[in-house]
């Protein structure tokens, strides 16, 4: 099957918003509503995102679209996703500072689709919040790959507390706190630190957070996990230049602190 976002063709090199917000927006919102999982999906490419649903669709779930930057925030609030794909070239307002508003007020997983495979762009997506990153173009499977992973329902959790210095973590309640003071995590960032925290004694590789924590199965990109590492530190460290709890082991990975 052909990769999504390989050989389409594009107008004078423009970039055109196929959906009118105002309205279909309103109307897929209640036509979506009873969906299993809500995805919405930023992207002003029409037939990119055309690809994109029909894939989702087949696999079920409901596709929400939004091909306007300026709008997408807006539309997220409306629409409470359980999943973001989010296009970092956007007219209106690019991807990081979308990005950037929907983190500040919620946690749904955000996955990037960009067509940049630089270092800085893919480094800064995932600062700005994102949970992952697919570079187009993509093949089918591995979208919806990525899209089940940051989906996965997590198994009923019988009681578990968990202790790293400072931090105390409610595996079941999935709430963190420093010193009795809670400290609001993504569920990616919980699932990170939680996994250090459940075998102290053990060094991580990248690759390993990559299966355990991402739900990799196969080579992924590393910097997902540094960048969510450094995230997680500027939360929960009282001084991230000098970790105590996320422990950096040189030419290996991380472990946890004592």
């Amino acid at each position: 099957m052909q990769a999504i976002g390989a050989g389409i063709a594009r107008k004078n090199n423009t970039r055109t918003v196929p959906w009118s917000v105002d309205g279909d927006i309103v109307q897929l919102i209640g036509k979506y509503r009873t969906m299993k999982a809500r995805i919405l999906v930023v992207d002003d490419d029409e037939a990119l995102a055309e690809m994109i649903g029909i894939v989702l669709r087949n696999d079920g779930f409901g596709p929400v679209f939004c091909g306007d930057g300026a709008k997408a925030f807006e539309v997220s609030q409306a629409n409470k996703p359980d999943l973001v794909l989010l296009d970092l070239m956007l007219p209106g307002m690019d991807g990081i500072e979308i990005c950037r508003l929907i983190r500040a007020e919620s946690d749904v997983p955000i996955v990037m689709l960009t067509a940049k495979s630089d270092t800085s762009d893919v480094v800064r997506g995932l600062e700005s919040g994102a949970d992952d990153y697919v570079a187009k173009p993509f093949k089918p499977a591995e979208l919806v790959a990525r899209v089940r992973a940051r989906l996965r329902p997590g198994d009923v959790k019988p009681p578990e507390t968990l202790v790293i210095g400072e931090i105390t973590i409610d595996v079941a309640g999935h709430s963190i706190r420093r010193a009795g003071e809670k400290i609001s995590l993504t569920p990616l960032e919980f699932d990170l630190l939680a996994a250090l925290a459940r075998k102290p004694w053990q060094v991580f590789s990248r690759e390993l957070l990559l299966e355990q924590v991402w739900g990799y199965r196969h080579a992924a990109d590393t910097r997902l996990v540094n960048a969510h590492v450094q995230r997680l530190r500027s939360k929960i460290e009282r001084d991230p230049e000098a970790p105590e709890v996320v422990l950096t082991v040189r030419g290996v990975g991380y472990k946890a602190g004592s």
